[in-house]
């Protein structure tokens, strides 16, 4: 069985070494965060691997996994690349969405090969990570070599693996964005409306999950013939009163809403968003 050593114990690799170990995929071994107790927190939750304080420390590994930030990954790849002992064979990845595994080139000195692996899953919280993972879509890209070792662990953990090209990862991965963090923009803006109109407190979490969960149902259902509302009937008067007084209370919400408006009676007409060769 591939050995794994973690580089960043941070909620996405506490999530995939967990998975990992529980599926047997493969034997998390070092584990080293922040500090010596941030690591020993991520070993007790993933319930496998060996708390470290320093490269020194790390040993050898089939598998390194480098979930740092995504501003952090070429420093600590650069560290690496001086601190750890070369072991051809080895694959480094890191779980990126917009930067490619080539962010990681300095352990190429190591003889290592490289990859990145982004499960498309919110990882607002491990534990509710691990149990959402079965069935997760996981975008690979970088060395051909690397990811014939890390796709049938992922695939194994219960992931669906696709390849994304790597020039398209930034657009790729500002696709999850707006499919997962904006929604979460969206409902904190229509809470904050709500509770400004006088809603009860109480009824706002029901009234958010219960448009929420008819919206992801139709959704699923019938694509961007979901589209409903004041925009997407031509109910203009109404969009332009509203809008007014969405940026009398909230400006920027109001710039929002005025131009996802303008996408929503786009979508309603014509199916898609962007503009057509006729211009509208």
């Amino acid at each position: 069985m591939k050995t794994l050593n973690i580089v960043g114990c941070g909620k996405v690799g506490q999530t995939l070494a967990r998975v990992f170990h529980a599926n047997g995929v493969c034997t998390v071994q070092d584990l080293k965060g922040l500090d010596l107790s941030e690591a020993s927190r991520a070993a007790e939750f993933i319930q496998a691997g060996q708390a470290v304080g320093g490269w020194q420390d790390m040993r050898p590994a089939d598998l390194w996994l480098i979930t740092v930030p995504d501003t952090k990954i070429a420093e600590v790849a650069e560290e690496m690349a001086v601190a750890v002992p070369p072991v051809t064979g080895t694959v480094a990845f890191h779980c990126s969405g917009f930067l490619p595994a080539a962010t990681l080139t300095p352990l190429r000195t190591l003889g290592w090969t490289l990859a990145s692996t982004h499960p498309v899953l919110t990882f607002a919280d491990p534990a509710a990570a691990v149990a959402q993972f079965s069935g997760t879509p996981c975008g690979l890209e970088g060395d051909e070599v690397a990811l014939a070792a890390l796709r049938p662990l992922f695939q194994a953990a219960g992931a669906q693996c696709f390849s994304v090209e790597t020039a398209s990862k930034p657009l790729y991965h500002a696709a999850a964005v707006f499919s997962s963090n904006f929604t979460v923009v969206l409902q904190a803006i229509a809470r904050e409306a709500w509770a400004s109109a006088g809603v009860p407190d109480a009824l706002v979490p029901q009234i958010e999950a219960s448009l929420m969960a008819a919206t992801v149902k139709n959704i699923s259902e019938f694509g961007p013939r979901a589209i409903t509302g004041p925009a997407a009937r031509g109910d203009h008067k109404v969009v332009r009163l509203q809008g007014a007084e969405v940026f009398r209370w909230h400006p920027e919400a109001g710039i929002l809403y005025q131009e996802l408006s303008r996408l929503a009676r786009r979508l309603a007409i014509q199916q898609t968003t962007q503009v057509s060769e006729t211009g509208n």
